[in-house]
């Protein structure tokens, strides 16, 4: 179908161009609008919680087809069906139709990247985002997969990285200005931001082209500059971790600590059971960029959490963190 910039009238991309961009909005709301129609087929690499829930509002809200790749079989079976699940709860809540739940599934497909007949496909990709661990090697090999497979030049590069520098992830690659960090937040169909985070060299119409990408996946943004944590994590990880000093200086209890954050200042969980929320996996490796990057010591890691770490105890993800579940 073609694309009429008139059809976005009213719409959350309108609204976006008049509040987040006011005084360049002549320039960047033609752009916006040009966005909105160049993106048309995403890949996301990592097919666990994050991946599988990208893969959700890109599909679902945005009315993208989606290519999703992982180098794990059960990987892809398990967010399949996660997919499916989430759909027919979706239908008996009345937010879908059943045609609109085949519809939605039928957008998402599953790929091996390891499988090179699948791997063709990426050349069709006009956006990939990389969403396995949050480990450099890890992601540097996602992002020779998809290269080497022929992502097209004009095609976006993104990585829903919480902590790890951009400019450092798109070094080595041929065109960092093409690269941008995207933070989604967990759950991602549940949680309405995105943190956009640019690079040393990635330029203004790959920042255009990924907010209106956000927007139209029905998400807000924040932008932060590439520096240790961006914005959420600089400021939440050492307010957990000093959760994690206070329980183990023996302050308080688990219990009473999240009490008294939650009631006392109207969050909706405490510290701790959000740290088992996300992982503690997670909460430590940050918390080690934190450190290391920035060099001081309030970012140290509480010895209890690399403890917790170290005995498997990572949160929900295993029933053992900080609760048992």
């Amino acid at each position: 179908t073609s694309f009429h910039p008139t059809s976005l009238i009213g719409s959350p991309l309108s609204v976006c161009m008049a509040t987040e961009f006011p005084l360049r909005f002549a320039t960047l709301g033609r752009r916006c609008f040009a966005s909105a129609a160049m993106t048309k087929r995403v890949g996301v690499v990592g097919c666990g919680q994050m991946g599988t829930g990208i893969a959700i509002v890109a599909a679902r809200n945005a009315g993208l087809e989606v290519l999703a790749l992982d180098k794990f079989a059960p990987s892809l079976e398990r967010s399949g069906q996660f997919v499916r699940d989430w759909a027919s709860k979706e239908v008996k809540k009345g937010r879908m139709t059943e045609a609109d739940s085949a519809s939605f599934v039928g957008r998402i497909r599953y790929g091996n990247l390891d499988d090179q007949v699948a791997m063709k496909d990426v050349a069709m990709l006009d956006f990939v985002i990389e969403a396995v661990s949050e480990d450099l090697e890890a992601k540097r090999a996602v992002f020779k997969s998809v290269l080497d497979a022929g992502l097209p030049s004009r095609s976006i590069l993104a990585t829903n990285t919480s902590s790890i520098s951009i400019t450092k992830l798109s070094a080595g690659l041929e065109r960092p200005e093409r690269f941008i960090g995207m933070h989604f937040m967990n759950p991602v169909p549940v949680m309405p931001l995105v943190e956009v985070i640019r690079g040393l060299r990635t330029d203004e119409d790959t920042h255009v082209q990924t907010l209106a990408l956000c927007i139209a996946m029905g998400k807000e943004t924040s932008t932060s500059e590439d520096r240790p944590g961006f914005i959420a994590n600089r400021i939440l990880m050492p307010y957990i971790n000093e959760a994690i000093f206070a329980l183990q200086e023996g302050v308080a209890t688990a219990d009473d600590i999240d009490r008294c954050l939650k009631l006392g200042t109207g969050v909706p969980m405490g510290p701790l059971t959000l740290a088992d929320f996300i992982g503690l996996d997670t909460c430590l490796s940050i918390m080690k960029v934190l450190h290391q990057d920035l060099g001081d010591s309030k970012y140290r890691p509480a010895p209890l959490l690399v403890n917790y770490v170290e005995a498997g105890w990572l949160g929900k993800k295993t029933k053992r963190g900080f609760y048992s579940y």
